[in-house]
């Protein structure tokens, strides 16, 4: 969890602030945690309803590892660069108002803080100090008037984070499968099933819930998945000759 009790010394604001803001892939590792425990335990639950062979778990959750962790993480990665083209396409916009029609864009800065109650003097010292400086009126313009942040997330850490979570989390339903234990489909439930509660304790530091109440979130959506694939599995038996 992020310490966010800093030291406010004039030395450690100054070596805090000059790196920049860090950026976190906290929600690209949940996401891939999740969908890879899900899915493969789908998969497992599927298999196990349809009455199917050891071996058809196995592959089909192999495959399912590389082929589905691969397509989320070349999903997320897209969608990242996606963000970073439509901020430097927005940022182009602005910059080529702020040359073209720059009292346009003032009165636009002067309309913001009006609405954030500032007036007069006060106002006027404001608009001018942003509009003083290119930077810092082209990020006051995206952050204010379309929501944008100059903050960018890396699309390939993304998409990294995703895959090695996809991954980890996602090969927990097959480990019984692998080692040949009894009991295999309630093994692989139950070791799903921690999986589930320990992502969503571990998500809970980052919020303002109790670690309890994310883990049974996180362990009812993760299992509702599953048991859906389980009866679709055992209503499609017949299809399949089992």
């Amino acid at each position: 969890m992020r310490d966010l009790n800093h030291s406010h010394k004039f030395a450690d604001i100054h070596s805090r602030l000059s790196t920049g803001p860090r950026i976190s892939y906290l929600r690209d590792w949940i996401y891939g945690g999740i969908d890879g425990a899900v899915t493969t335990f789908a998969i497992v639950a599927g298999v196990v309803g349809a009455e199917l062979s050891t071996g058809v778990v196995v592959v089909l959750g192999i495959a399912n590892l590389l082929a589905d962790g691969f397509s989320m993480a070349a999903s997320n990665y897209s969608g990242t660069k996606a963000e970073i083209d439509d901020y430097n396409r927005v940022l182009e916009v602005e910059k080529r108002h702020i040359r073209q029609h720059p009292e346009g864009e003032r009165e636009e800065v002067r309309q913001i803080f009006s609405n954030k109650g500032y007036s007069g003097e006060e106002l006027d010292e404001i608009v001018n100090l942003i509009t003083t400086h290119e930077d810092m009126w082209l990020e006051t313009m995206m952050a204010e008037e379309y929501g944008l942040s100059n903050v960018q997330r890396s699309p390939i850490r993304a998409a990294l984070a995703t895959f090695l979570a996809f991954l980890v989390c996602g090969a927990v339903p097959l480990l019984p499968y692998f080692l040949g234990l009894n009991s295999g489909a309630v093994v692989a439930a139950t070791m799903t099933g921690v999986v589930f509660l320990l992502i969503g304790a571990v998500k809970s530091l980052w919020s303002t819930w109790s670690w309890w109440v994310s883990a049974l979130e996180t362990f009812a959506i993760g299992m509702s998945a599953a048991g859906l694939a389980y009866f679709v599995g055992a209503a499609l038996r017949g299809l399949v000759g089992a």
